[in-house]
């Protein structure tokens, strides 16, 4: 202890040295960071402003690459910091970096669930699994990914409940939102009903919401009648399929059923439920 305070410089001259590192570090961290996010911003418009679905994934993926860089780069400056502060008061920093050598190693060793986190992070952004504002499955759990950190991603479902996923636990990412989105419609019709006239009401509805001026951005490509799916118990279902863009996903399929809806409605297509019919016995009997 008596070496320290002999190293340690006065205590103004020390302050003075402090605050000085103290304010360099703060104004290379807003210098760094106002240029990031202006970067990132333009970077993200430009990429967003060629109207296609990639130039939206572009501009997805720039974000969530910042804001993982960013959280490095806060890191490693808060690091720096501690180092020249303990330069600043005459402390060694070489036995601290002796020891923070070996207890990495330890660490190394005791987390290796936190290096495959960290690692497994690396790997979603690079590879461009999912991003930033992606509507995914992952864990066992789906919703809108909030943020990817170094050790976990953050999603919140529609329920508003927040899930942290560990990197390293995700074995299989589902993604719901990536260059677009492929809506399934399958719609049950009577067994009275003709096949041919079902489908041709359904196909011409939804041919008529994908050029109405307020769904026509939402596709991507004319929608495709696929013909009869399969004979349920009290249905014969029919199958259509709409490619529409990422987050047109839910919005263009609720709108869809909708339409159908009101469409057979009006054609007097019976949609069918299943019944449930019980006979006594006796009336069987003529009792």
């Amino acid at each position: 202890m008596t070496w320290i305070l002999a190293a340690a410089p006065p205590l103004e001259e020390g302050l003075a040295q402090t605050a000085v590192v103290v304010v360099a570090i703060a104004v290379v961290w807003f210098v760094i960071d106002r240029f990031g996010r202006r970067l990132v911003r333009r970077l993200a418009a430009r990429s967003a402003g060629e109207g296609d679905v990639r130039g939206e994934e572009r501009a997805q993926r720039i974000r969530t690459l910042w804001a993982v860089l960013r959280m490095v780069i806060l890191i490693v400056i808060g690091v720096a910091l501690a180092l020249l502060l303990l330069d600043v008061w005459g402390v060694p920093i070489g036995p601290f970096l002796a020891v923070g050598s070996v207890i990495g190693v330890a660490i190394g060793f005791g987390a290796q669930d936190l290096v495959r986190d960290v690692i497994a992070g690396m790997f979603i952004i690079v590879e461009d699994q999912y991003g930033i504002d992606d509507v995914v499955r992952i864990g066992g759990v789906s919703g809108k990914v909030e943020s990817i950190r170094l050790r976990t991603t953050v999603l919140r479902d529609l329920d508003g409940n927040v899930h942290h996923v560990p990197n390293g636990q995700i074995t299989v990412a589902t993604n719901f939102t990536q260059e677009y989105s492929q809506i399934v419609l399958d719609v049950g019709v009577s067994y009275d009903t003709e096949a041919e006239k079902a489908m041709a009401v359904i196909d011409d509805e939804i041919q008529r919401m994908a050029v109405d001026e307020e769904w026509e951005v939402a596709f991507l490509e004319p929608p495709e009648m696929l013909g009869i799916e399969r004979f349920g118990e009290s249905a014969v279902v029919i199958r259509l399929t709409m490619k529409v863009r990422p987050a047109y996903r839910w919005t263009a399929r609720r709108e869809a059923l909708r339409r159908v809806k009101a469409r057979l409605d009006a054609e007097q297509i019976e949609i069918p439920f299943p019944h449930l019919k019980i006979v006594d016995p006796r009336i069987q009997q003529g009792e």
